[in-house]
């Protein structure tokens, strides 16, 4: 194991290296952005040492996606938190603009270095080395995900890329190139088993042993991980990053303890309370939302950037000698519903209608009756039936008690047959609006 990829464990002050990377960053900041000289101005600092160093972040203001959003004009495409030259910039990544235009992220050539570099650690704390074959599903077109082929050459990997969208020849590369490791989301990996098993094709009998999945919750549920594992006869790790930060930021070994951080030197990273943004103190067993600072990029560096992302922190060795903290994610803090003052994530319910294993495939839906964070009991909760199974009251009434048993909330359950629900090849969406009455009714 490198020593690049060995963590710092968390001491209660700022490492001074750390500190320094993050009060040039700063001063950095207000020399080349006009979006920040703005910020920092109205929270009353205008110079570096105002700011301080590390230990005093959390009295700085967080950035937020729709800040980003509203910074961009025709005249500023990619936003005036823009701090170099576009002259400078050798990428320029984009989002899906799945909510309208897409947001922009350019790299200049040290930040492109430095991505690279985070995912390298990531998936080689995973096991992935120089000389195994990899088949991908990452769409290398204008999504970051796309450094994590230039990831895989400096591992030297053999990488094989069939990007989204086509089963087929994903599963004939699979059975004809003969790849030691798979690199898709959780649910496409389960769904892939789904696909093979109705064509008769032994997923568990294949070259695969190694399964890297990402791009969504999932790939740390254990009942999600063990169906994945039991149909592909592989190992499941998992690894998560956030574009406008750095893809695969935290990568999980072969001892499945959790997701490493990968980003030490590069970028800082903070636990906040999601309702109040107040600091979480790092200790075991710790929960909140990821918030990401830069140390160390030029193109557009972000400070105090609320990843909604919420995770539970783990501290103390991991038996791979990596000393660092790990996390697993519990979900998202924009998928979070609220029944009757219940905080419950999407990808929780799945978990525990997983683990219920024998008569379900483990794939679920939930459909809220209003279109709001709060909702009023019983949640609908559509449950799919694992193949040939019959539905019946007995399972029903198991999944509602099991729900409630382990996550205090009441639930309407509807079985309905195995391939009811959709599949997808990307990230799965486990909440369904289509059937929510607009806001404004009262919540519990």
């Amino acid at each position: 194991m490198s020593q690049s990829s060995v963590s710092k464990p968390l001491t209660g002050k700022s490492d001074p290296e750390l500190d320094a990377a993050y009060r040039a960053q700063i001063a950095y900041l207000l020399e080349h952005s006009e979006f920040y000289r703005s910020k920092l101005a109205a929270a009353g600092i205008s110079s570096a040492e105002e700011a301080g160093g590390l230990d005093e972040i959390s009295q700085l203001p967080f950035t937020e996606k729709d800040e980003l959003r509203a910074a961009r004009d025709e005249n500023h495409p990619i936003g005036r938190h823009l701090a170099a030259p576009m002259s400078d910039v050798v990428r320029v990544y984009s989002t899906s603009g799945t909510t309208g235009t897409p947001s922009y992220i350019p790299l200049t050539a040290e930040d492109l270095a430095n991505w690279v570099e985070i995912s390298t650690r990531s998936y080689g704390a995973s096991g992935l080395a120089k000389g195994e074959r990899m088949v991908t599903t990452y769409n290398a077109g204008p999504f970051v995900a796309g450094v994590t082929l230039d990831a895989f050459a400096k591992l030297g990997v053999c990488h094989i890329p069939v990007g989204a969208g086509n089963t087929e020849r994903l599963m004939a590369a699979v059975q004809l190139l003969k790849p030691t490791t798979l690199g898709c989301t959780p649910s496409y990996a389960q769904y892939l088993a789904e696909w093979a098993a109705e064509r008769g094709i032994d997923t568990a009998g294949s070259s695969v042993n190694k399964i890297l999945v990402a791009g969504e919750p999932g790939g740390g549920e254990s009942a999600m991980r063990q169906r994945i594992e039991a149909a592909w006869g592989a190992r499941v790790t998992e690894a998560m990053g956030i574009g406008d930060i750095s893809v695969s930021l935290w990568g999980e070994c072969t001892h499945q303890t959790g997701m490493h951080f990968s980003g030490d030197g590069l970028v800082h990273f903070e636990l906040i309370d999601p309702a109040t943004g107040a600091p979480v103190p790092m200790e075991d067993g710790a929960e909140g939302e990821l918030v990401y600072t830069h140390l160390k990029h030029k193109a557009a560096p972000l400070l105090r950037f609320r990843s909604r992302d919420r995770v539970r922190l783990s501290t103390g060795a991991c038996p791979c000698g990596r000393s660092g903290p790990r996390i697993r994610c519990i979900g998202r803090t924009d998928d979070l519903l609220i029944v009757r003052g219940v905080n419950l994530f999407p990808s929780a319910v799945r978990d525990v209608v997983g683990k219920i294993g024998k008569g379900v495939s483990g794939t679920i839906s939930i459909k809220p009756k209003t279109k709001e964070v709060r909702q009023t009991p019983p949640l609908s909760v559509v449950v799919e039936l694992a193949k040939d199974e019959q539905a019946n009251p007995a399972l029903s009434d198991l999944i509602r008690k099991r729900i409630r048993d382990e996550l205090l909330v009441s639930t309407e359950v509807t079985l309905v047959d195995y391939g009811s629900l959709p599949r997808t090849d990307y990230k799965s969406k486990l909440i369904d609006w289509t059937e929510a009455a607009e806001s404004g009714a009262k919540g519990e």
